[in-house]
């Protein structure tokens, strides 16, 4: 597969380089799906390839090839037992509910300290309105992230029924 890349870039870094005047070199097309411009006639007849005629070569890059193992034990779909499954949903629920507490928790907190947007102001926004401004502002756009963060939360937590 690596002597195909490196002909096959070979010939089009052949025709990028040298141009119109060289596009026209004849390319071979050998055995094993192997293309080359960079072999002379007499070459091309010992190892068996032919004359390659038609439109320019275009290279795909594909995945990996799978391995006959797991074709074989990949037949039937990667099925979970249910009692596993029902495991796994109460652990995600535990884990959702305990991260929605710390969150709304936290949300409180914010809002206690946001104080219906007239927080206390700290020693250097006494002289100066615009940081205590800017400290509040950045206050409620925190509180409504939070907010949207504690939506998503409960969305998530309607995928996992009791």
């Amino acid at each position: 597969m690596t002597m195909f890349r490196r002909s096959i870039s070979m010939f089009g870094l052949g025709l990028c380089a040298l141009g119109p005047a060289h596009a026209a070199d004849v390319t071979y097309k050998c055995p094993h799906n192997v293309y080359s411009n960079t072999i002379g006639p007499k070459e091309a007849k010992d190892k068996g390839c032919t004359v390659f005629e038609g439109s320019p070569i275009t290279v795909i890059q594909g995945g990996k090839p799978r391995s006959a193992a797991s074709a074989a034990s990949g037949g039937g779909g990667n099925r979970v037992d249910p009692a596993e499954q029902r495991a796994r949903d109460t652990d995600a629920r535990r884990i959702l509910e305990a991260e929605l507490r710390r969150e709304e928790e936290r949300l409180a907190a914010m809002k206690l300290e946001y104080n219906n947007g007239q927080p206390d102001r700290q020693g250097n926004e006494v002289k100066n309105n615009q940081k205590y401004l800017d400290r509040v502002a950045d206050m409620k756009t925190a509180i409504a992230r939070k907010e949207g963060d504690i939506a998503a939360l409960k969305r998530e937590l309607l995928k996992y029924p009791q």
